[in-house]
């Protein structure tokens, strides 16, 4: 039996001067995506750890932090400590994977990595039976809005395969260019975790739109039963 799809909608893409009620109307949802670029690691700067700290305070859902910087090592306490319920950092930006998911894990938060477009899933097999989720980069990180990369759904199949063989079972977890028309098919070839931004907060009726993406990607799950 597959695991449950789950929705995580990117607060990136809503109004963070209003961050409470946006929060508010996406609670039909399973995670709050939370990404934090550096403007080093990738181009833009986004929130820090006391806008964490908001965040939790403004939802019951768990939060899931990405850590877009180049200094993960350094910075990942911060966010444990303001309450990242799940914690992913770039499989490019550390030398010391297994330090760092250990660390994860004695906090008690959910231990993931993230990897860029251009890095292959082979790389993750050394560690790959201590994480709790990989973060497959659908896009090129940096930037919201941007057109979901097509070679990722052979990415997402190598990496389904390479857990079957490792007897585990990550979640597997989707972030850039994710919508109602690829959804389905993003869902067959193995992810089971949608971040979702612009399609979520760029609809009116927010609940509508996470209940129209999880059918989606159910229904591309079914499929490929």
């Amino acid at each position: 039996m597959s695991d449950p799809i789950q929705i995580a909608p990117s607060i990136l893409a809503a109004d963070y001067a209003r961050i409470s009620e946006e929060l508010a109307q996406v609670s039909s949802a399973d995670l709050i995506h939370f990404d934090v670029m550096d403007g080093h690691f990738v181009p833009n700067i986004s929130f820090g750890a006391d806008f964490l700290r908001a965040v939790k305070a403004s939802t019951d859902l768990p939060v899931d932090a990405h850590l877009m910087v180049s200094n993960p090592d350094e910075v990942v306490e911060k966010f444990l400590d303001a309450g990242a319920d799940s914690l992913s950092f770039h499989y490019e930006a550390t030398a010391h994977a297994h330090r760092l998911v250990s660390l994860i894990h004695d906090r008690g938060a959910r231990a993931s990595i993230a990897i860029n477009p251009a890095t292959p899933v082979c790389l993750l097999e050394p560690i790959l039976d201590d994480l709790d989720m990989v973060l497959v980069m659908t896009v090129n990180p940096g930037f919201g809005g941007q057109r979901f990369i097509d070679s990722s759904l052979k990415k997402l199949r190598r990496l389904r395969r390479m857990c079957d063989e490792h007897g585990v079972n990550p979640r597997i977890e989707v972030d850039g260019g994710i919508d109602a028309g690829n959804i389905a098919a993003v869902a067959a070839a193995g992810a089971n975790v949608f971040v979702a931004g612009s399609s979520v907060f760029g609809c009116e009726d927010r609940s509508r739109a996470i209940a129209e993406l999880r059918g989606a990607a159910e229904g591309g799950v079914t499929k490929s039963a």
